[in-house]
């Protein structure tokens, strides 16, 4: 069975050390390190490592000059715990008789116990830890390898940016002041309530839904709800970037939906240019090559809110990103926000790239933007992306079409405008309908489907006409193509329960009809099943670092001086055409 990971705060516990070794010093050292009195084991005559010895001169470390007795467990430790001691450790082996008593007894008496390479007489076992202020990663393989956990460790704290640990602090800071403010004027209660927690329950599915002016249990958390989606959508290389202005300009920006639009420089550039692109569902590497381009050359980027964090880390450095603030009802606002940013940078004279989810006519108001800016006088490009709608299923093992069970697609949006909800399809057995933004209204979505709000004056006939069977399977498909993927397969009648159950990780869409069977089995497998993960570009995927660099060449970094090889500009084409 998996362990449970747990921090704990050790400030002022005693730790007992059994051994004078090289590793009873290094737990010594961890100890201190964490604000513990560590206390050794060992007899007078016994081999001190070096640097122990120093410790114990210097006073961190108190030397018991004795064999280990019982009694030790519970006369070493803390007076406000009747002198039991926090932890122990042996750092002499399993093998050893000793060793298999101390672990019996402080099991008996429950002290938490660790016995070095021998997993079987641990309580508990210590993480390689990466730590970066507040931020703290750690990685155990459960006693079965510490080098590779080491490793594992060593490549995680790699691929993040620095100053991340100073980030988490800058919003540690605004999140406390946003809470303490929001909370001078109203009175906290369990609905608004913040879990302080680094594992907290799942997001529930209704926490995008539409606030509106008269709510306002709702709208008083909306500066935390803006809060959370961005530590959930921003990319990390730009969170770590955050600054202390930075902090000021939310707590000031978002007091209200109605906030000045903030200035984006003065910097000119000839010929301004108002590009729409579409980012696809999520993985940057079913990016256009004209998005990516678009990408790399804009000088001013304007992206939506789910434009997933690994196409974010594709813009470069020096160019301004202002990502939609939409939270709940604050969309229109949002929408007006970044028209009027888009407008203000053409008329400077950049070029402008409307940065969007999926496909910019799907359900991504492409056309109103379209139309929008045509108006002021500048006509823009288009770039098309490739819709969560078709390729969600795909990834989900789900053909949206297949001979015999379904012979149409329909794609049908969850959420009118303002909120309201859309008439639902009628049931068409041979039909395969995907809902897009619907996971926040899902219970009444399923009712409409189903029939089950249906009023008493609605006949049999019609409902068995129009209505689906509670049995048609669907998938609920969250974060497609990245590497967090997560389906969950049920049917209508028991979808709700699991969303319930498992929470929502957005964004996502729903899939209703029988082509979800068509390569999965879900009979005897409960009411939902769920499937984390996505590997389907493994093998094939030639890394997004390598293939910027290989597409575009030195131009991607200022700093870089050296051409590219006549090998890597032969593979271009290659490379463009892929």
């Amino acid at each position: 069975m998996p362990s449970l990971l747990t921090a704990l705060d050790c400030g002022r516990h005693i730790h007992l050390i059994i051994g004078s070794n090289p590793l009873a010093s290094a737990r010594c050292a961890k100890s201190i390190e964490v604000g513990a009195k560590p206390k050794i084991i060992a007899p007078a005559d016994a081999d001190v490592h070096y640097v122990l010895a120093k410790r114990i001169e210097d006073g961190e470390v108190e030397w018991i000059q004795d064999g280990f007795k019982d009694d030790h467990l519970t006369t070493l430790g803390r007076d406000e715990v009747d002198n039991v001691v926090d932890a122990v450790f042996v750092t002499s082996g399993g093998k050893s008789a000793l060793s298999t008593h101390i672990s019996t007894l402080c099991r008996r008496k429950r002290i938490p116990v660790n016995v070095v390479d021998t997993p079987n007489l641990c309580t508990f076992t210590l993480l390689s830890t990466h730590s970066d202020g507040p931020l703290q990663i750690g990685i155990t393989t459960s006693g079965k390898g510490c080098k590779l956990a080491s490793r594992i460790r060593r490549e995680i704290a790699s691929y993040l940016p620095t100053n991340l640990g100073a980030a988490i602090e800058r919003l540690g800071t605004v999140r406390r002041r946003i809470w303490e403010e929001d909370h001078k004027t109203y009175q906290a209660d369990e609905s608004t309530a913040e879990v302080e927690d680094d594992d907290p329950p799942a997001q529930r599915p209704t926490f995008n839904r539409l606030v509106s002016e008269d709510d306002h249990d709702a709208a008083r958390t909306r500066r935390m709800r803006w809060l959370s989606q961005v530590c959930e959508y921003w990319s990390l290389k730009r969170l770590a970037s955050i600054t202390d202005a930075d902090i000021d300009t939310i707590l000031r920006s978002y007091t209200s939906s109605s906030d000045p639009v903030p200035s984006l420089g003065t910097s000119r550039r000839p010929e301004p240019q108002i590009i729409l692109a579409g980012s696809g569902p999520g993985s940057p590497s079913l990016l256009t090559v004209a998005t990516h381009r678009a990408i790399q050359t804009a000088s001013v980027i304007l992206a939506d809110k789910l434009v997933p964090a690994p196409v974010l880390d594709l813009i470069p450095r020096r160019t301004p990103v202002h990502i939609a603030r939409k939270f709940p009802g604050n969309a229109e606002a949002a929408q007006e926000e970044l028209l009027s940013l888009g407008l203000e940078a053409l008329r400077k004279g950049h070029t402008v790239l409307r940065l969007k989810q999926g496909d910019p006519y799907v359900y991504g108001r492409g056309a109103e933007e379209y139309a929008f800016f045509r108006e002021k006088g500048y006509l823009p490009i288009v770039l098309p992306g490739i819709t969560s709608a078709l390729s969600a299923p795909l990834f989900a093992g789900i053909p949206a079409t297949h001979r015999s069970v379904a012979d149409q697609v329909l794609i049908c949006t969850g959420t009118g405008r303002k909120g309201a909800a859309p008439d639902p399809p009628p049931y068409i057995s041979t039909q395969t309908v995907v809902f897009l933004m619907a996971l926040h209204r899902l219970s009444s979505l399923v009712d409409a489907l189903t029939g089950a709000g249906a009023s008493a004056e609605v006949t049999k006939s019609d409902r068995e006409a129009r209505h689906w069977p509670g049995e048609t399977p669907c998938a609920v498909i969250e974060r497609a193509s990245c590497p967090d993927q997560r389906v969950i397969r049920s049917t209508l009648k028991h979808v709700c329960a699991a969303i319930e159950e498992e929470g929502s990780r957005p964004p996502g869409l729903l899939v209703v009809g029988w082509s979800c069977e068509v390569l999965t089995d879900l009979k005897g497998k409960g009411r939902w099943v769920v499937e984390d993960g996505f590997t389907g570009f493994d093998g094939i995927d030639p890394g997004l670092d390598n293939l910027k660099q290989l597409v575009n060449g030195p131009e991607l970094d200022a700093a870089s001086s050296e051409e590219p090889s006549s090998d890597l500009l032969a593979l271009k084409p290659v490379l463009m055409h892929i």
